[in-house]
């Protein structure tokens, strides 16, 4: 039989289509489909690479698209009273204080003025052009670094990546590699733990550190790259990102880790690892103004985390729905547990309720500013649950997450340094105990009420005492055994650890 002309020419037009099809690694294509309209430029930026014959700064850029999915910035613009869009770019301006004082110029010009947040997805906004210099800069400074041992693994992770976190993206390469050369210079001469010595003295000349002194009233979770530089001044993810752009842009291998709660204190922490010539970690605090370099974790942390770019397998959103998961950290999918690395660590198994409606995951808790704070979570079995890796000294709470809401899924456990402690109240054999002063934490106010409370699943009032002048000592009858307890002062600001006492009288904190 006869095929048609016109036939022949479909199949020949299919065939030539089938073989300029473009063909990707898996995990590339899975994000370019999220990329939507700018999918284009993505495959641009691929395109450019496998016409400049170089295979690994082609594989370096399918890393970064194979992972840009989970990668965004959050930024805000300003709108009017009538929510139309305001520009105002504070970069224009040569100082933060001018920028501020055009802005408010600009206020007083609008009135209604609001800002609004913005989370701006990397796979659908980053352009090649953008992409392409960040593959450029990156290679140019590793490959001519003095820490060019490093392997093309860490250099994706630690030095490639064009975000620390999630702060709003700038062209920050060029600015920073020209601005900080004297630290390429310093590693000429000297090592990288005096280099890094260095830079932190450096940072402190210029930079203020503004924890506990202000905040921040826009909606600007973390600062870009070149508002770090215009603004000189932020709190310490602030600091610890802005080491992670000067040393990535010298060639030199760093993450940011995150130390999401501290456990027997209130608040958090963040600080870098970089990396020397041999591989070496060194554990860096660019704030401390005595010992930066080799830091040393001055408390118990709830966890310690090093942030990566690429996604992990064995995080926990990396197979579990993320509404599931309490916020903060533990619904990202770019970190590794580095606690071990930090503090003296053990796994914690926890008895749990029995419970018909058990959910699979249950979360560790850590007391800090005055609440339960989820920090890590272990997969629930019939009447346990163990949580890997936890630093010792801590007392921890099994919680479920349901709804928003955290409902304990068990006693708590202290975890100390050669035993561990279920805290399951025996409110039978009661006790008279005696609580006394301590030096820088805990001094009585004359005529000042302080309820004593126990935890049973719920924060129980056990007694009420009135200080008296003179009195160092507050003594409490009737209290249950084997509990965990809370001293809360009528002027309590929220920061009261919770605490033991042993059969013996002795106090521990947590």
């Amino acid at each position: 039989m006869k095929i048609p002309v016109f036939f022949i020419l479909i199949l020949a037009s299919l065939t030539s289509f089938s073989q300029v099809k473009k063909i990707y690694p898996v995990t590339v294509e899975a994000a370019l489909k999220k990329a939507g309209t700018n999918r284009s430029e993505l495959e641009k930026a691929i395109t450019f690479y496998k016409k400049s014959g170089d295979p690994l700064k082609l594989k370096a850029t399918y890393f970064l698209i194979a992972n840009m999915d989970i990668h965004y910035s959050l930024d805000y613009y300003w709108t009017d009273s009538l929510g139309h869009k305001i520009a105002f770019d504070e970069l224009a301006y040569p100082n933060f204080e001018t920028a501020q004082q055009a802005l408010e110029s600009l206020k007083s010009k609008t009135p209604g003025m609001i800002a609004q947040p913005v989370v701006l997805e990397d796979i659908k906004n980053i352009k090649a052009a953008y992409l392409i210099s960040n593959v450029e800069n990156a290679f140019r400074k590793w490959q001519g670094a003095l820490t060019q041992k490093v392997s093309f693994k860490d250099f994706c992770e630690y030095i490639l990546p064009y975000r620390v976190t999630v702060e709003p993206l700038q062209n920050w390469r060029t600015i920073y590699e020209g601005r900080f050369k004297w630290v390429s210079d310093s590693l000429k001469v000297t090592s990288m733990d005096k280099t890094l010595y260095y830079l932190s003295a450096n940072c402190q000349t210029w930079f203020t550190d503004t924890w506990g002194k202000e905040k921040r009233d826009e909606p600007l979770p973390r600062l870009g790259a070149l508002q770090l530089l215009l603004r000189k001044k932020g709190a310490c993810e602030d600091i610890t990102a802005l080491q992670a752009f000067i040393l990535r842009s010298q060639g030199i291998p760093v993450s940011y880790n995150a130390i999401p709660y501290w456990a027997t204190s209130t608040g958090s922490h963040y600080f870098n690892t970089v990396f020397n010539a041999d591989a070496k970690a060194i554990q860096y605090d660019a704030p401390n103004t005595t010992s930066p370099v080799n830091y040393k974790s001055p408390r118990e942390p709830s966890k310690v985390l090093r942030l990566t770019y690429s996604k992990q397998p064995g995080t926990l959103a990396a197979f579990y729905e993320s509404e599931k998961i309490p916020e903060g950290i533990m619904r990202t999918q770019n970190y590794i547990d580095i606690t071990n690395e930090i503090w003296e660590s053990a796994d914690v198994k926890c008895p749990q309720f029995s419970s018909e409606n058990k959910v699979p995951i249950t979360y560790a808790c850590v007391f800090s500013g005055g609440y339960w704070q989820p920090t890590w979570w272990g997969k629930a079995k019939k009447d346990s649950v163990t949580f890997t890796t936890m630093p010792k000294g801590v007392v921890y709470l099994p919680v479920y997450y349901e709804n928003n809401d955290i409902i304990p899924a068990g006693y708590p456990v202290v975890e100390g340094y050669n035993h561990e402690i279920v805290l399951a109240p025996d409110t039978v054999n009661k006790r008279t105990i005696t609580i006394n002063e301590q030096e820088r934490y805990l001094i009585f106010r004359p005529g000042k009420n302080y309820e004593l409370y126990y935890w049973d699943t719920t924060w129980k009032l056990t007694g009420t005492k009135i200080a008296e002048n003179g009195a160092h000592t507050l003594q409490f009858e009737g209290v249950p055994t084997n509990v965990l307890f809370r001293l809360v002062p009528e002027y309590s600001q929220g920061y009261e650890r919770p605490f033991i006492i042993t059969g013996d009288g002795n106090r521990a904190w947590f």
